[in-house]
C-alpha cells in the first residue's frame, strides 16, 4: 500500500488538539508562526554551537538528537518521528549554543515554527499556553524522567526490550548502531543482546 503524504498543516492541528483544542482563531494565529520545510537524509537541523530560533514539527521523516563528546564520539539521546516537535528547548529558552544537534535520520518534511512569534502568542493566547503546558509535561517531563530511570535501574538487555516495546514504530527505520549509541552499548554488545533473545 502506498504512503499517503497527510496535509501537513491538517496533521499539525490534528496533534496539536490532542494536547488542548484549539479555535479557529487560535489556530490561524499559529499557523502564522509557520512554514514548511523540506529536510535532507543525513541534514543536521539544529548544528552543535549555533543559537537557535526555531523549532519543527514532523509531518515525516525522523530524527535523532545526538550530543558529542570531546573526541568527537556521537551519542543518540532521542528520537523525533512524525507527530512529534524536535527542539532544542533550553538553548531556545536561554539563547546559549545548543549542545544537543538533531539530524535527519530519513528525508523529510518538518513544519518550521518560530520560537520568539510562538512564544509572545502563548503569553497572550490562553489555549496555546495550554497546549504547551500540556505537551511539555508529557514528553519533557513525565516522558524523560521514564527514560533516565530506565537507564539508570535497567540493564542493557532490559533497556532494549523496553526500547524496542516503547518505540516498535521506529525500530525497523533504525540502524542497529543509532539504537546500540543511544542504549549507551556498542553494535558488538546489541549483537549479543540480540542474538541471546
Amino acid at each position: 500500500m502506498e504512503f499517503v503524504m497527510p496535509c501537513p498543516f491538517d496533521y499539525l492541528r490534528q496533534i496539536i488538539n490532542q494536547y488542548q483544542e484549539l479555535s479557529e482563531t487560535s489556530w490561524h494565529a499559529f499557523k502564522a508562526c509557520c512554514q514548511l520545510k523540506t529536510v535532507a537524509k543525513g541534514e543536521v537541523l539544529y548544528p552543535v554551537g549555533e543559537i537557535p530560533t526555531c523549532f519543527c514539527f514532523v509531518v515525516t521523516g525522523l530524527f535523532r538528537g545526538y550530543v558529542l563528546d570531546e573526541q568527537g564520539n556521537e551519542y543518540n539521546k532521542t528520537f523525533f518521528r512524525e507527530g512529534r516537535f524536535p527542539g532544542v528547548m533550553s538553548p531556545l529558552l536561554t539563547q546559549q549554543p545548543i549542545n544537543l544537534a538533531v539530524q535527519a535520520i530519513e528525508a523529510s518534511t518538518v513544519i518550521e515554527i518560530n520560537f520568539a512569534q510562538f512564544r509572545a502568542l502563548m503569553y497572550s493566547n490562553l489555549e496555546i499556553s495550554h497546549f504547551q503546558i500540556h505537551y511539555l509535561e508529557t514528553h519533557w517531563l513525565l516522558e524523560k524522567e521514564r527514560k533516565e530511570m530506565q537507564h539508570l535501574q535497567f540493564e542493557a538487555k532490559d533497556r532494549y526490550l523496553q526500547f524496542i516495546n516503547e518505540h516498535a514504530a521506529i525500530v525497523p527505520r533504525l540502524a542497529q548502531y543509532h539504537i546500540a549509541s543511544y542504549l549507551g552499548i556498542t553494535p558488538t554488545q546489541l549483537s549479543r543482546i540480540k542474538k541471546e533473545l
